[in-house]
């Protein structure tokens, strides 16, 4: 989905508009790189253990190499309060027409956004392009094509984005994501092990 010039204002205001700037080369997955600081990573003191010393991910980091606000409310993912942002218990498919301005599509993209767009359109566009960010950039999973619902009550006041800690959530996710890869390692090797070890007793 490609980024238009309406939709810039809407980025500016929720601090995402430097993060939507950076092409798809600042995003390059480097397996071999990433999993050699996976290895280097000490979880007790959350840092790489370099061969020139101890390094970290901050959040000045995070300011400086994608822009994103740091200072704000903070994101608790939650949806315990996801009632009230639906008016009278509506199912989410119906609200997510009302934002989107139509269903979740099964199988198409959006389109383009139209010369002669209504500024009630052009929010519609802001809305699903920074879903994609979200979703593909900063909290993307295996699937690299799912967005999660939890993020549809912000979307749901686009003026109010710009007030929350959009890279302090990066960096939490970035940190869970290393100890989730640590302890699926971690798992792989002891199930690993224990396989050695039955056919070890198994031969003798």
């Amino acid at each position: 989905m490609s980024m238009h010039h309406r939709i810039i204002l809407y980025l500016e205001r929720a601090g995402l508009y430097h993060l939507a700037r950076l092409n798809s080369h600042w995003f390059l997955l480097d397996e071999s790189l990433v999993s050699a600081f996976i290895e280097r990573w000490r979880p007790e003191t959350h840092t790489f253990n370099m061969p020139f010393g101890e390094c970290i991910v901050t959040l000045q980091d995070v300011v400086f190499q994608i822009g994103l606000p740091v200072n704000g409310e903070a994101l608790s993912g939650c949806l315990g309060e996801f009632e009230k942002f639906i008016e009278g218990g509506r199912p989410a498919q119906e609200w997510f027409q009302d934002l989107f301005g139509e269903l979740p599509p099964s199988n198409k993209r959006f389109r383009m956004l139209p010369a002669d767009a209504t500024e009630d359109t052009v929010r519609i566009y802001a809305r699903a392009y920074i879903m994609m960010l979200l979703s593909t950039q900063l909290f993307g999973d295996k699937s690299a094509n799912r967005v999660h619902i939890q993020w549809l009550p912000y979307l749901a006041n686009l003026d109010d984005m710009g007030r929350y800690s959009w890279g302090s959530a990066a960096l939490e996710r970035l940190y869970r994501c290393i100890l989730n890869s640590i302890r699926s390692s971690l798992k792989f090797k002891i199930r690993n092990t224990r396989r050695h070890i039955n056919m070890d007793n198994r031969t003798r």
